[in-house]
């Protein structure tokens, strides 16, 4: 599981199996807050089981949702490389159970494996690239195409079946997408009547490829 976070994708079994051995799994009920923004803490967090989200927030309480994560993902990568407040605040959405990976065993790590060291570096500027190509598109494209840029990335093939197996609501999607719940419901039912989209039980079932624009 390890290999699929980009922070480690470039490492050998025996090193993610390095890493493994220095973790601790913890399991947290619903709306439990694992990480608060402007928090100090020093932990790499992986989802074994349940649901959370990554969100941000102001002082009136207004929230925009950055990420859904379920099990296989992860959050709180960076705190293991410098020791900056954490940029976003993370809740359970279900009962979840995470291992945990410290910056304390994470250095120890490294300090024995200059291999392992080098292969991080290769990995992050990987995941710099990507990010500088996500934000370009962002920068450029209108609410149906950050709509449609949403679904598509939280999507899965399941038994022939382009599904996203999280429950989403019409306002999850505008808090991730920065538009208003209307906007965004707008945008859904159109895509519901062309037969782009099914929806059910809040769960969101892609048909056929989404149209360029709306």
């Amino acid at each position: 599981m390890l290999n699929q976070l980009y922070i480690f994708s470039e490492l050998a079994s025996q090193e993610t199996e390095k890493l493994i051995q220095h973790s601790t799994t913890r399991a947290y009920p619903t709306n439990t807050i694992l990480i608060s923004e402007g928090d100090s803490t020093d932990s790499l967090y992986v989802v074994l089981e349940g649901k959370v989200k990554v969100y941000v927030s102001d002082q009136q309480g207004k929230e925009v949702i950055l990420n859904i994560l379920g099990p296989g993902e992860y959050f709180g990568e960076l705190a293991l490389l410098d020791d900056e407040p954490r940029s976003a605040s993370v809740r359970t959405m279900a009962p979840t159970k995470v291992m945990v990976i410290t910056k304390h065993d994470f250095k120890n790590c490294l300090a024995t494996d200059s291999e392992m060291a080098y292969k991080l570096i290769k990995a992050l500027i990987s995941h710099v690239r990507a990010l500088t190509n996500n934000v370009k598109s962002l920068a450029l494209l209108d609410v149906y195409g950050r709509v449609a840029r949403t679904l598509l990335d939280l999507a899965e093939n399941v038994d022939g079946q382009t599904i996203i197996l999280q429950k989403l609501t019409h306002q999850d999607i505008a808090d991730m997408v920065g538009a208003s719940r209307e906007m965004v419901s707008r945008i859904l039912k159109d895509l519901v009547s062309g037969g782009y989209i099914t929806i059910k039980n809040k769960r969101f079932i892609i048909n056929e490829k989404l149209p360029h624009g709306w």
